[in-house]
């Protein structure tokens, strides 16, 4: 179970990816990639390194471990946050669409909350298999954002969620962000048009509640989340939907602070991770 997600401010997981690498989940990834001295493995989305930084503490020797990701910055901080582990770790900025490396290069490959944001999720699984050895591991951990569950003891909360699925549904559109939002469930069935054989499927909850007067701190990070979202919006109607929802947020600030004992708000998803063998 995994804590730290808010429904009202984003339509998808993509900035918890960090909180996903409890002990438990680097066991799980373990337990999913079988690593093993000698082997190269590979990370599709890699972000700042946190994956990498997990997998090092395992004390694997001569494990070789790859990350790419689309963002150079983030790159430059993975390069940062694995400088000093004893590991043998490289990145590189890439798109996960065209990974530049010669086929059957890794021993397991895995992305997590990365297919999300692809609009040609087959092909970016067709790429991973393709780098996959033979009877490698595959793993991919993705949400299912079409089952987001939202509840506020406020109408004007349940009001600010609505606003904010319009408004995100309408940034999504007009941008490259194109997959489907059931991405993580639909996976196990895309698998094997790319030639991996799906192996298990693991859920994950995702989940947070809260109970009585929210924290100031609460409201300004949500107001700051909604405004770099209506920033990034590049169509002046879809930042229109965007202030409506801004709007819609300040009323519910406004709701919660004399509500008191009485203002609940619990929200949940999962995380859907499925495992797969490359076919020989």
């Amino acid at each position: 179970m995994i804590e730290h997600t808010d429904a009202l401010t984003s339509p998808t997981l993509k900035h918890l990816r960090a909180q996903w690498w409890t002990d438990a989940f680097t066991a799980f990834l373990s337990e999913a990639l079988r690593p093993k001295p000698g082997m190269r493995i590979l990370d599709v989305g890699c972000g700042t390194g946190t994956a990498e930084v997990s997998l090092s503490r395992l004390r694997l020797s001569q494990l070789d471990l790859v990350g790419i990701d689309l963002s150079k910055s983030r790159v430059t901080d993975a390069l940062t946050a694995t400088r000093y582990m004893n590991a043998t770790v490289g990145f590189a900025a890439a798109d996960a669409c065209h990974i530049p490396f010669e086929a059957a290069t890794f021993d397991a490959t895995f992305c997590v909350a990365v297919l999300q944001h692809i609009g040609e999720v087959p092909r970016a699984l067709a790429e991973c298999a393709r780098v996959t050895k033979p009877g490698g591991r595959f793993l991919a951990v993705e949400p299912d954002n079409a089952a987001r569950y939202w509840f506020s003891s406020l109408p004007s909360g349940m009001t600010a969620f609505e606003k904010g699925q319009r408004f995100f549904a309408a940034a999504s559109s007009s941008s490259r962000e194109t997959a489907p939002a059931a991405v993580g469930a639909l996976l196990p069935g895309l698998l094997p048009g790319a030639g991996i054989q799906p192996l298990s499927v693991q859920l994950f909850p995702v989940f947070a509640s809260a109970l009585g007067t929210p924290p100031a701190t609460l409201w300004e990070t949500r107001r700051k989340a909604a405004q770099s979202a209506i920033e990034a919006a590049g169509d002046e109607q879809v930042r229109a939907l965007g202030k409506e929802y801004l709007s819609a947020i300040e009323d519910y600030a406004r709701d919660a602070g004399t509500a008191g004992a009485a203002f609940v708000e619990i929200q949940n998803t999962l995380l859907i991770a499925t495992v797969g063998q490359r076919e020989d």
